[in-house]
């Protein structure tokens, strides 16, 4: 073989190496999603495994290197990555185990999550990431010995061919591996293209082709069987069932079904480790059970019809629903008074396997119904700066952006966002935000509530959920909260029952402007993921408390 052939060889294995990498790096939080969810904990943890990997191979593929075996050793310590590779899938659900409760308490999760998460990436993805760390400096010492160039330009090539290989691993993994073939899919194929680049350095090595029978067959044997295994998944709970499972661009999402007491639910999921969900179905629209937060969604439209502020029939309610989901939502205002008078609805959805699996499964309005435009792809935000609804005016809007059960995207709660929902709302509207929270005490709450009333310049209401851990924010830009001096303004009809638990002191709260005792969130500061880790860790503390819990006052 030509010498510019031999050197263009060892650079094409080297760019399988960074994309092999990649795939490993990328995937690894999305393996990790269903246990520890996708947090920047979880992300941090990986990443610095990763690199902590890489930087013992580097330090031990430069041990390896000038020996004049720099070829055969490489192709072996890619036939060892292929196999680390493949048997990630399988391996995930049992070492992840191993750090994760089945009785785990939600506020246990933050120490759960940053310890479980870091010690579950060093036995998963350790291996496999650290004899990859190796091929640079084994392709370094053979291309140089080949090209007989200097180290720098040697190490300029080498470098230049794995982050091109790098790239091409970051798109493949998002846009195609992932979502078309799965986890499994991608790092089943990630593992066949190293195990292809390590037999192709073997039979580089002129003089040592005759030793590419012992480390490839082992190399085959290791890994034939990671790919009949099943990957591993979270155990599904005693009497449940799943309808779909699918891997997105974003998340692991799967439909489940089960009942409660004589109703038949199902449950949409998404990375979750903890037996939570995201949006709930049952055969009829209208009112969940109580506790479902998603009631709520149902009393602006019944306040304002009950203080005459929405008499004329022939004008719909007209809500947009940011975070639509499966469109729980939607339906529990679809089977409510509201649709007696119209109701004209926009939901955006970042994820377009959710929209897809909501349709087929949870009775999603069909595409092209009138009165109801989903729009799916779209980040909340930016779904703002779009039309129809960049200069659309709405009687309501309904904020309802999680994922992992805890985590709110930090650029959805900060005062330039809350200016955003204002710029959209009719006159006399609602903006309406699903919090999730320990009580009125809690950090993100008290956060959000006060960086919502203080842009607005205006109270705004905070009502419990019964029997669950989610707070309702009810906020009216220049128009009066339905508050009177004895509690909450009556709505009357089959919506009252909602208000009948929040009765009695302490079920609400109203937060002013000038609120102290929590910081304002700014795009340029919010600090949301550290008031989540707050919140867990003061749910633990209260539950070790005797005392009764704070946070029931009706004043702040």
């Amino acid at each position: 073989m030509a010498r510019s052939s031999r050197i263009a060889s060892v650079l094409a294995i080297c760019a399988v190496g960074g994309a092999g990498t990649m795939v490993v790096e990328l995937a690894a939080v999305r393996l990790l999603a269903p246990w520890f969810g996708t947090s920047q904990v979880v992300w941090a943890n990986v990443i610095a495994v990763v690199l902590f990997a890489l930087a013992l191979g580097y330090a031990l593929g430069g041990r390896l290197s000038g020996s004049g075996r720099d070829l055969s050793r490489l192709g072996v310590v890619l036939l060892l990555a292929a196999v680390g590779t493949a048997w990630l899938p399988a391996l995930a659900a049992p070492v992840a185990g191993l750090f994760l409760p089945p009785d785990l308490a939600l506020h246990e999760a933050a120490a759960t999550v940053l310890w479980g998460s870091l010690a579950a990436s060093l036995l998963l993805f350790l291996p496999a990431a650290t004899v990859l760390g190796c091929v640079s400096p084994l392709a370094v010492e053979a291309v140089a010995e080949t090209s007989e160039r200097g180290a720098g330009a040697a190490g300029g090539l080498v470098l230049a061919a794995s982050t091109l290989g790098s790239l091409a691993g970051v798109f493949a993994t998002t846009l195609y591996l992932v979502p078309e073939l799965g986890l499994a899919g991608g790092y089943r194929v990630a593992a066949g293209l190293l195990l292809l680049a390590g037999f192709a350095a073997i039979l580089l090595d002129r003089g040592r082709r005759r030793d590419l029978a012992a480390p490839g067959g082992l190399a085959l044997l290791l890994l034939a069987p990671a790919l009949i295994v099943p990957p591993g998944e979270p155990r599904v709970p005693e009497g449940t069932r799943v309808l779909a499972r699918v891997e997105s661009p974003y998340q692991s999402i799967r439909i489940v079904e089960r009942m409660e007491g004589d109703r038949r639910m199902r449950f949409l999921q998404v990375n979750e480790g903890f037996d939570s969900y995201q949006s709930v179905w049952q055969e009829r629209p209208g009112m969940l059970p109580l506790g479902y937060y998603y009631n709520d969604v149902l009393l602006p439209s019944a306040w304002a019809r009950a203080l005459g502020e929405k008499e004329d029939p022939g004008d719909p309610w007209r809500v947009l629903i940011l975070g639509l989901g499966g469109g729980t939502a939607l339906r529990v205002l679809e089977g409510g008074p509201v649709s007696d008078a119209g109701l004209d609805a926009v939901g955006v959805e970042l994820d377009r396997a959710v929209v897809d699996l909501a349709r087929e499964f949870l009775d999603l309005a069909p595409e092209g119904t009138p009165g109801r435009l989903v729009l799916s792809g779209f980040d909340a935000r930016f779904a703002l700066r779009v039309e129809p609804i960049a200069s659309a005016r709405f009687d309501q809007i309904f904020l309802d952006c999680y994922a992992n059960q805890v985590e709110i995207p930090p650029h959805l709660v900060t005062q330039e966002f809350v200016r955003m929902c204002e710029e959209h709302l009719a006159p006399g509207g609602w903006l309406q935000m699903n919090l999730g929270g320990f009580g009125f005490e809690d950090p993100v709450v008290r956060s959000i509530a006060r960086t919502t009333a203080s842009t607005l310049g205006t109270p705004v209401l905070l009502l419990r959920v019964p029997f669950a851990r989610n707070l309702t924010l009810l906020a009216r830009p220049g128009a009066e909260l339905p508050v009177t001096g004895s509690g909450l303004a009556p709505v009357g009809g089959a919506v009252q029952a909602l208000l009948e638990p929040r009765s009695v002191p302490g079920s609400w709260q109203l937060v002013s402007p000038d609120a102290n005792g929590s910081e304002l969130l700014v795009d340029d500061h919010a600090p949301i993921e550290r008031l989540q880790e707050r919140s867990l860790v003061e749910a633990g503390r209260r539950l070790l408390d005797p005392s009764p819990w704070r946070g029931f006052g009706v004043g702040l």
